[in-house]
């Protein structure tokens, strides 16, 4: 097992990179994009749920095959640095997206790009998980680099808020012509995902290469996926929680892509107001993934992700009905405690289930779970918001995606640790 200074460089690898799904997909970009990029909130809303959609459906068919792959290769911080770098570099090009609808196709292509680059390096990631600890603290080290990455998120947005957004003099002479200061954003989420995963690839271990070729390892890569598929019923209570997880990591990745745009279209939040939001919001799921991150492993990782769907869509559905801001924000603020755990546990769930010479391929296949339907939540909601011209219709959908995955979830047998 990894020492302490392993295991926390791994989990500051969940601090690096949750700046990108808080600062650009959720809270400011995605806003800036439909409020000054788009020609309407309405046509921004649909074709930012087609963009992210995208790239799901891209990481759902290429997750297992790179998954396999590594699993043959042996080593996976290879292919964690490669696709960080990708990430990093594609979300900085986010910089040049003016206040202009003619950019509007420059911002869709590199939020896609940055968005697979993003799930991609999460599949060699958490596959890591299980050979630094124990089945016995893998639920508190996954809920810990959870709540670590929500903490990341908060300072990155509290930033973003006082050093860019809602300041007369931003940061490093930045002027608030063309937006810039909003759009620096984009700068700061590139510098802060580059600067804070270093420690992960100089202190945590990776598993030894396994000396076969890259050639060799394409080939018995795509040979294992192709077995795992054809023996997957072998693997009853894997494809039973997977199939669940499709649905329900379907309506929380949807929640975090179209967040900031609900608050900002439905409730008249002002750039400055809807990254306020996100920083009480991340308060409060750091505060849960960390709370319940012992649960995870005195109770098993099944209970409190059907606790966290049923407190999910109950309050969700308390966001539909409410119409003034302070109601939303506490609302907001109830729905953040129960979104860490239910992502948290999931994670540790899967890194009990895996076998261990298969890790990594098996985080692919979870990879696949969270995006196969991954690109029909965006697409839901932005189909729902042009048919119905409301933005509350087209949140309305992401309570049937959690709810169809609570429901699959249930007979699910847990393996005792």
């Amino acid at each position: 097992m990894a020492d302490r200074k392993a295991i926390f460089s791994w989990c500051l690898y969940d601090w690096a990179n949750s700046a990108y799904p808080t600062v650009i997909v959720t809270f400011v970009f995605g806003a800036y994009f439909t409020k000054a990029v788009a020609v309407t909130p309405e046509a921004g809303t649909a074709a930012w749920g087609y963009a992210i959609g995208a790239a799901g459906f891209a990481v759902a068919v290429l997750g297992p095959v790179l998954g396999a792959i590594a699993d043959q290769g042996g080593r996976r911080k290879p292919w964690l640095a490669a696709f960080t770098v990708v990430g990093v570099l594609t979300t900085a090009l986010l910089w040049f997206t003016r206040p202009d609808p003619a950019d509007a196709m420059w911002a869709l292509v590199f939020v896609a790009l940055s968005s697979v680059a993003f799930e991609f390096g999460m599949v060699f990631y958490n596959a890591m998980l299980p050979d630094l600890v124990g089945p016995g603290r893998v639920g508190r080290v996954s809920g810990w680099g959870w709540g670590l990455g929500y903490a990341g998120g908060l300072v990155c947005l509290v930033i973003a808020l006082f050093g860019f957004v809602q300041t007369e003099t931003p940061l490093f002479g930045v002027t608030t012509e063309a937006a810039g200061h909003v759009r620096a954003v984009t700068l700061l989420a590139a510098a802060w995902f580059a600067l804070f995963a270093v420690p992960l690839f100089l202190f945590t271990p990776d598993r030894p290469a396994t000396r076969l070729g890259v050639h060799h390892a394409v080939r018995e890569g795509f040979a294992a996926l192709r077995e795992t598929l054809l023996e997957i019923r072998n693997y009853a209570p894997i494809l039973r929680f997977l199939v669940a997880r499709m649905f329900y990591a379907d309506g929380l990745a949807t929640l975090f892509a179209v967040g900031g745009i609900y608050a900002a279209g439905t409730f008249g939040m002002t750039f400055g107001e809807v990254v306020q939001f996100g920083i009480a919001l991340n308060v409060t799921a750091g505060l849960g993934a960390f709370a319940f991150a012992w649960a995870d492993d005195r109770l098993g990782a099944k209970p409190v992700i059907v606790v966290a769907l049923v407190a999910l869509i109950a309050l969700g559905g308390a966001a539909l009905l409410v119409t003034g801001k302070t109601a939303f924000w506490v609302i907001g603020m109830a729905l953040g405690v129960f979104v860490g755990p239910a992502q948290a546990a999931s994670r540790s769930m899967m890194a009990r289930l895996a076998p261990p010479v298969m890790r990594t391929e098996m985080f692919g296949l979870y990879a696949l779970s969270g995006k196969a339907t991954a690109f029909l939540g965006p697409l839901a909601f932005g189909f729902a918001t042009q048919l119905f011209d409301s933005q509350r219709a087209g949140m309305a959908t992401i309570l049937v995606f959690l709810a169809i995955g609570l429901v699959l979830l249930l007979p699910v047998r847990e393996p005792r640790h």
